[in-house]
């Protein structure tokens, strides 16, 4: 399997369960691995693989009308959004929130789904 990744996407995003998290939006970060077919990359043609504009369109367009409580629950609405409009077989989504825990750079949650035969893959670091 062939992989895209798409690695430090800010987006804006209505998440938290203070009540300062639901008055602005807060950004997030997310770094995304999903699978392609290996077609694309044999054919050298978009119409065989997944447009990441498209992919970072979507995110943001689905992220702007709605609130999570959880980052956890953004991680699998995101995972899950990809796998049903883009139909990828495997995805792996790390999103976080920088800065809002003084004593840590971020926090966050990773989100895999897909096919069994390849837990193996990992993000890029």
């Amino acid at each position: 399997m062939n992989f895209i990744f798409i690695e430090g996407l800010r987006v804006d995003a209505w998440v938290g369960i203070y009540a300062r998290e639901r008055v602005a939006v807060q950004t997030v970060e997310f770094d995304l691995n999903f699978g392609i077919p290996e077609a694309a990359t044999i054919h050298d043609d978009i119409t065989g693989s997944i447009d990441y504009a498209k992919v970072i369109g979507v995110i943001r367009a689905e992220l702007a009308e709605r609130h999570f409580n959880l980052i956890e629950t953004l991680g699998e609405f995101v995972a899950d959004l990809l796998c049903a409009r883009f139909s990828v077989p495997w995805v792996k989504v790390w999103v976080s929130k920088p800065g809002v825990v003084k004593e840590a750079r971020r926090v966050g949650a990773y989100i895999q789904r897909g096919e069994q035969d390849t837990i193996a893959a990992v993000m890029p670091n």
